[in-house]
């Protein structure tokens, strides 16, 4: 656990989905399976919170998300969301649009690695939370639909128009987000939106704990890395590069592939 909290304690219980932390794994569970896992107001905000809470715990290595029943997470509620925005002043939708950008920044500035598990639909702001993970793996009925244009709102939401064209290029970004279109696993898969797997839970079991068994640090660090260069330069890149691998190479993971070398054995990750 993190030794700078100051007077902030951890959450116990999170209200509006499941969690639970099993071996360095914490798991997120969108549980409004009768709505496909439409996001409420309080789904979004514990999101956020438990994503910037989640580092200082000490107990996790990596995030999955996942939804209960047969969708990933179909969006904003219709009723819950849409319904009450209809009635809100400006000052009020604008709070509403930075919390929901926050809680895709939160996943992405997160330091471990976040895991996708996309079992069935995944539309509107349930595509971004995909988007803003770092691993996506799609189950056979997984699929995207960026809905935004569909309910008459620009398809940039949630750093959608950010994060997409950074997975599929400009044009296939475009396509996507203006159209709203639904795409189907197979399809999602060539355009690089994910890995299409056999069995998802199984899948998605093996990789979580292989991320939270292996080199915790090396991962966070190329992570952080991956979401801060792509907006620098080359130069500047490489520089940031240079001092981060001079510090891991004093970390105590280095030093354990030395030596698990030396001895020629396994190494034992320690994440520090």
């Amino acid at each position: 656990m993190s030794p700078f909290r100051a007077s902030a304690g951890i959450t116990k219980d999170w209200e509006h989905f499941g969690f639970e932390v099993a071996d360095g794994v914490a798991t997120v569970t969108l549980n409004r399976p009768d709505k496909l896992n439409a996001l409420t107001f309080d789904v979004y905000a514990d999101l956020r919170d438990l994503v910037t809470e989640l580092p200082h715990r000490g107990d996790a290595r990596v995030l999955v998300l996942r939804g209960e029943g047969r969708g990933f997470c179909s969006g904003g509620d219709v009723e819950e969301i849409i319904g009450e925005l209809q009635s809100m002043a400006p000052k009020e939708l604008l709070e509403f649009t930075r919390m929901t950008g926050a809680t895709v920044k939160a996943i992405r500035e997160c330091p471990l690695p976040v895991i996708a598990s996309i079992n069935g639909i995944a539309a509107g702001a349930g595509s971004v939370l995909a988007l803003a993970s770092d691993f996506r793996l799609l189950g056979e009925k997984a699929a995207f639909a960026f809905l935004f244009t569909k309910v008459g709102l620009a398809g940039a939401d949630m750093g959608s128009a950010y994060l997409l064209p950074r997975i599929v290029g400009l044009g296939r970004a475009t396509e996507l987000l203006m159209l709203g279109d639904k795409i189907k696993a197979e399809r999602a898969e060539r355009l690089g939106l994910g890995t299409l797997v056999e069995d998802l839970p199984a899948a998605t079991d093996e990789l979580a704990k292989r991320l939270a068994s292996g080199p915790a640090l090396a991962y966070s660090a190329t992570k952080v890395l991956l979401t801060r260069e792509l907006d620098m330069d080359l130069g500047a890149s490489i520089e940031l590069e240079a001092i981060t691998q001079a510090l891991l190479m004093k970390s105590d993971d280095h030093q354990e592939f030395y030596n698990a070398w030396t001895a020629g054995r396994e190494p034992r990750w320690s994440g520090r």
